[in-house]
């Protein structure tokens, strides 16, 4: 059983992710792509979490997040130590996970009213 507590307030509502595909609101994406409760950020052009750069942040970033989730795909992986550097020296706070564990932590953050962005690699 699913059970996903729903902000009305919210225009996107991440309701799942796996390795492979993910669905917000109605819509099944299976490119990587970038989503907090206010925007969704298609076609992210990242393709395994190995490859974070700073520069790849950008999106995330611009939207102003206290804390960015990373779903790394099927099996959690670590972004390299300047990636996360980057965000350290922007105050904002930085996990990666799991993208099944970054779509339930996203879903609790967003549910709290926290300012949350997370990225997920699909595809790989």
């Amino acid at each position: 059983m699913q059970l996903t507590l729903e902000n009305p307030d919210h225009n996107y509502v991440l309701r799942g992710a796996d390795g492979r595909s993910a669905q917000v609101n109605d819509r099944r994406l299976t490119t990587s792509f970038v989503v907090s409760p206010e925007a969704l950020v298609e076609d992210w052009p990242v393709a395994a979490v190995g490859l974070l750069t700073p520069e790849l942040l950008e999106p995330l970033l611009a939207l102003k997040p206290d804390v960015i989730v990373i779903g790394s795909g099927d099996r959690q992986a670590f972004a390299p130590a300047v990636t996360q550097a980057a965000c350290l020296q922007a105050g904002v706070g930085f996990e990666v996970m799991s993208n099944g564990a970054a779509a339930r932590t996203y879903a609790v953050l967003a549910g709290e009213g926290r300012r949350v962005v997370a990225g997920f690699i699909l595809g790989g």
